[in-house]
């Protein structure tokens, strides 16, 4: 398929890209994944999936030799790794050069579907927390579905508008941003993203960008780092928008170095994955450190209808322990914050609009505590014993929602493959009721 002609002609006309990019856009994409260090997995575990060499930049990552359906991977719905594109996990070495906080608080601003997200989890490992943003709500939907399957307790997921985050003023470490754009790096995987591409829409994106960023600025602290990135290829979404942010909000440009291969951008400003030069796709990466204009402080906020309780006292003993944890009901729920950033989250709950705050442990009912889906996947916290491994054919039934011939006991069981939870049942004996979360079910034929 053709390239908008504006855009082949900008990319002759700049010596910084050349023709040599115009030809590796039109060559088959490259798979890549990164294994979550959280669930303990390792390359023989996943012995469906066929890897190639592993990715430079980015800790447990890996190219694969070719595209398996992932939908038909009960590992993939267990949360064991994550299909990501390999240019964007120049972050991991990004996060891993800066100097932070033992407990960095990172927001996530425009985080959906997850690949970023999930990321920064397995960077933080469970210290300081992770605010994970999407503005669009089904969208958010689909990154609190990914970020559950990860299975981190430091985790909030929001869905606001940058503009809402001025109500945390200097409350981050890090900020990153990997802002909305007009997608160039997209156009060999996605041909559609070709006929979505004008000059008109360069500039649009390039204006709301800087909006974007002006807009969350003031919740990043003095000192803090903003990480700006875009799967553009243009001077006005990249190198501009790194110009601006110096000098219209205050901040010094960073300069890590990376592989020879990840090119320097215009006038050194940031770094490209450019897939005439490295097997990736388009991306382009910057780092900014605050201006140190101020000592203010946040002063925190809590909701009162969250409760702090007792893990015997509500009757979940069975299916977590507390390990530098606290437990808060809210309404029939019961949550799960990590004891070190517990006042951190309520005050996001008093300020933000909240789609996950940390790990939902169960449901309280008239019966008793109905342990929930967040606490199947996070192998942190739960430590449920009753639980029964499944077939490959049985993982895909329970996934697509089927009821089948299953031996166990009464009561609630923990669903497994390959020593891996999925979720859970209700076994009543002759048959279950299958709590697989309804929404995330397969829909293809698994047969």
């Amino acid at each position: 398929m053709n390239f908008p002609t504006a855009f082949e002609n900008r990319v002759k006309n700049d010596s910084f890209l050349g023709n040599d990019l115009l030809t590796a856009l039109n060559e088959n994409p490259p798979v890549s994944l990164r294994l979550n260090s959280l669930k303990q997995i390792d390359q023989k575990q996943l012995s469906d999936l066929q890897f190639d060499k592993q990715i430079a930049w980015c800790e447990n990552a890996f190219y694969l030799k070719e595209r398996p359906i992932f939908t038909l991977d009960p590992l993939f719905h267990a949360g064991c790794y994550y299909p990501q594109e390999a240019g964007s996990m120049v972050l991991d070495k990004i996060l891993r050069s800066l100097t932070l906080p033992d407990q960095p608080i990172v927001l996530d601003l425009c985080a959906a579907p997850g690949g970023k997200s999930t990321l920064i989890s397995s960077f933080l490992n469970e210290k300081g927390l992770l605010v994970s943003n999407e503005v669009i709500r089904n969208r958010a939907q689909i990154l609190k579905e990914n970020l559950t399957k990860w299975g981190a307790t430091n985790v909030v997921v929001t869905n606001n508008d940058p503009k809402d985050f001025e109500r945390l003023p200097h409350f981050f470490d890090v900020v990153v941003c990997d802002a909305p754009c007009s997608g160039e790096g997209m156009f060999r995987k996605d041909f559609n993203s070709r006929n979505e591409w004008s000059e008109s829409n360069v500039e649009l994106c390039a204006g709301r960008q800087k909006r974007i960023v002006s807009d969350v600025w003031e919740s990043l602290k003095p000192n803090g780092f903003f990480i700006y990135s875009t799967c553009t290829f243009n001077e006005q979404e990249n190198e501009k928008n790194v110009q601006f942010i110096c000098e219209q909000l205050g901040a010094d440009l960073i300069k890590i170095e990376l592989q020879p291969t990840l090119k320097k951008g215009r006038n050194e400003y940031g770094n490209y994955c450019l897939p005439n030069l490295v097997n990736t796709e388009g991306f382009f990466i910057a780092v900014l450190q605050k201006y140190d204009d101020s000592k203010a402080k946040t002063k925190f906020e809590n909701k009162k209808e969250f409760k702090q309780v007792e893990a015997k006292t509500m009757g979940i003993s069975d299916f977590t322990k507390e390990q530098n944890i606290q437990f808060f009901q809210w309404n029939d729920l019961i949550l799960a914050f990590p004891q070190s950033s517990s006042q951190e989250i309520l005050h996001l709950i008093a300020k933000l609009h909240i789609v996950k705050a940390g790990t939902t442990i169960g449901d309280l009912t008239r019966k008793g505590v109905n342990p929930h889906h967040e606490l199947a996947l996070n192998q942190h916290l739960c430590h449920y014993t009753q639980r029964l491994e499944l077939t490959r054919e049985q993982a895909l039934g329970y996934l697509h929602g089927d009821t089948f011939s299953l031996d166990g006991t009464h009561g609630f069981q923990l669903i497994t493959f390959k020593q891996q939870p999925l979720g859970w049942i209700k076994h009543l004996g002759n048959r279950f009721n299958n709590l697989y979360p309804k929404e995330w079910r397969i829909r293809m034929k698994i047969d």
